[in-house]
């Protein structure tokens, strides 16, 4: 796969070649955690299987300071062994969507990258781009194909921890890419994490920045261009992106990925990881 992103049209003319493939419906809602199971089974992708973020994309919240988040990653032996019990495999293509302009999809983006498996991408708009494609819905659940070999490979992708992060502040090229809303990064309107704040240093790209008014991704030349401004002469591998919980971080590396500026760092706990130490500097303002 050459783009992370598929077209809606590009994916119902995969689907109607019967082509392998295997569909993940990622709706999810931070302040209705069941909504999105409940919108899945009254209509989804044909074949479509559902993961939940909490119970599927993260792993149990451990003890201790900062404790990896909110959302902490699963192992990847784990989260592997997950997706091989609902049919996922070796150079399956897999293709993963939401109704958020690809905020929970593009964490599954990053995971299976993460797992080293290259062949996944994100439909471009999600559901309402294959609604306005008149693409069909299918309702109720879809059973697991079948377990699945999913071998562990080299990851694709870099993250970073909160102490290796918390000793280079500051010093180098490093720059960290904080893709919460603007109000929470200055740390106004904080209602989700205990302290509000962000990362001294860190700078603000709203994930829904890129995105156009439908929902889908800005032109490439556009992304492009946006994030090189970002950048300000840096390489993508000195920017570490996070967010609150290391969900809609990915939606930034996503953007990335889709620009060609590849190698950029996760910080999976990010915000309310951070937050939770307690010997964490903490920054407030524009």
């Amino acid at each position: 796969m050459t783009t992370p992103l598929i077209s809606a049209p590009a994916l119902r003319a995969l689907m109607a070649s019967g082509a392998p493939l295997l569909v993940f419906d990622c709706r999810f809602d931070l302040a209705q955690p069941e909504l999105g199971a409940q919108s899945y089974l009254e209509g989804h992708l044909p074949g479509a299987i559902y993961l939940h973020l909490d119970r599927d994309l993260s792993g149990p919240r451990a003890g201790g300071a900062g404790a990896g988040g909110r959302h902490p990653l699963p192992g990847r032996e784990a989260f592997a062994a997950r997706l091989a019990t609902l049919g996922c495999q070796d150079d399956l293509p897999v293709v993963a969507y939401d109704t958020s302009g690809g905020m929970v999809a593009a964490r599954l983006w990053w995971m299976l990258r993460w797992l080293g498996h290259a062949a996944v991408q994100v439909l471009d708009g999600g559901l309402a781009a294959w609604d306005a494609a008149g693409g069909a819905l299918a309702a109720g659940a879809v059973p697991p194909r079948g377990p699945g070999r999913l071998t562990l490979r080299p990851p694709l992708t870099r993250s970073i921890g909160y102490d290796e992060l918390r000793a280079g502040l500051g010093g180098g090229p490093r720059l960290i890419v904080d893709a919460r809303a603007a109000d929470r990064f200055r740390g106004e309107n904080e209602t989700i994490d205990p302290v509000a704040g962000h990362i001294p240093g860190a700078v603000n790209r709203f994930f829904r920045d890129n995105l156009l008014s439908d929902g889908r991704f800005k032109p490439i030349d556009r992304l492009r261009a946006e994030w090189l401004a970002v950048m300000a002469a840096r390489q993508p591998a000195d920017l570490v992106q996070q967010c609150g919980s290391g969900v809609t971080a990915c939606h930034n590396l996503l953007a990335m990925e889709a620009a060609g500026l590849r190698g950029a760092a996760l910080y999976p706990g990010s915000w309310s990881d951070w937050c939770a130490r307690p010997d964490a500097p903490i920054a407030t303002g524009g």
